[in-house]
């Protein structure tokens, strides 16, 4: 068994299925793939689908599992900006994949979808 965050877990790949697992959580990994870093107000701007108090769930999530890492700046207002972490950069072929098999899929299902 393998134990993170109070979970436990069977199998490593349980445990990356959890931490990269969400709603949001690809699709920001590939936005700070893309961009970065990137401040909460452009991430709100490139995901204007997702409420403020879910994104900041997720990247909180992310934080907490090492994929991302969050600064604060000591500036008035305050600053706050993301990017990956190396372990988060390591992400890059796993995101690019799933994204790849997503414009797949879309083929396969049709342009009426």
């Amino acid at each position: 068994m393998i134990s993170h965050k109070d979970k436990e877990f069977h199998t490593t790949k349980d445990l990356a299925l959890s931490v990269i697992g969400g709603r949001w959580k690809i699709a920001l990994v590939w936005a700070l793939l893309q961009n970065f870093p990137l401040r909460l107000n452009e991430l709100q701007k490139l995901f204007p689908d997702i409420n403020q108090r879910m994104l900041i769930r997720q990247l909180r999530e992310l934080e907490e599992d090492l994929i991302i890492e969050r600064t604060v700046y000591p500036v008035v207002p305050p600053k706050v900006d993301y990017k990956l972490t190396e372990i988060g950069y390591s992400l890059e072929p796993v995101v690019t994949a799933i994204c790849t098999w997503g414009d797949s899929y879309h083929d396969v299902l049709g342009s009426d979808s």
